[in-house]
């Protein structure tokens, strides 16, 4: 194969594995939760795009060392990464869950003038806030986000590259175009999630709020989960 057939394959490759990459579950636990606070198609959007920039930034600083001065990424550091970012699922998950429970949401019933019964779903903590921050405080969140899963996944990244060219500039193409891929798909699925997460909104505050559990629930569950798989590996 010749070196510019076998660099676009690469970068082809790359793109569809920065795709791929985005469906991971604990990008799509981190994501979710996120967006389970900022339902909208705009956030949503932005979400999946700054939650791209930090994971395709730490990317080009790992691959830049790497490729640069030939250092194998240790499983030591996969490790630390990978438990750093379960650390992280717990946090998200727990944050959301306490910010559910400071709301608390319940049920009053009472009748109006005319006799009828009425429920009302409501809490008596929640302060609806109509003014936007700016778009660098939204953006700091997910970016951290991404840049912590950038670490957590470089290892392997790097394994595939480093086994397809040992160029610096053709590496940090190729890890580009991955990052592509990844920004590309994350905001696609940052946008699936905000759908019926926006509908649940639509259908009744309690729908909404059951969403929101589901996404905690989700984010501590795969924590969970990761930690879990890393401690059995570890002692393999």
């Amino acid at each position: 194969m010749v070196p510019e057939t076998k660099l676009l394959t690469l970068l082809g490759v790359g793109f569809l594995l920065g795709l791929r990459h985005a469906l991971d579950s604990d990008h799509l636990a981190a994501v979710s939760t996120v967006l389970a606070e900022r339902p909208s198609l705009l956030a949503s959007g932005a979400v999946g795009f700054w939650w791209g920039i930090g994971h395709t930034l730490t990317l080009l600083l790992v691959g830049s060392i790497v490729l640069t001065w030939g250092i194998h990424i240790p499983a030591e550091f996969e490790l630390i990464a990978e438990s750093g970012v379960a650390v992280l699922l717990l946090v998200l998950g727990g944050t959301l869950a306490a910010k559910l429970y400071r709301e608390r949401w319940h049920v009053h019933s009472h009748r109006h003038s005319d006799g009828a019964p009425h429920v009302h779903f409501h809490s008596h903590e929640r302060q609806e806030d109509h003014r936007h921050r700016h778009w660098m405080v939204q953006s700091i969140r997910p970016l951290c986000i991404g840049m912590a899963h950038g670490f957590a996944g470089s290892a392997a990244l790097m394994l595939m590259i480093l086994a397809s060219t040992e160029e610096v500039r053709a590496g940090l193409l190729a890890i580009l175009i991955f990052g592509a891929g990844s920004i590309v798909g994350m905001m696609l699925i940052g946008l699936t999630i905000s759908v019926p997460i926006m509908y649940s909104r639509a259908i009744s505050q309690r729908f909404f709020v059951a969403m929101q559990g589901v996404a905690s629930c989700a984010s501590i569950v795969v924590g969970v989960w990761m930690i879990v798989k890393l401690t059995v590996s570890a002692r393999v």
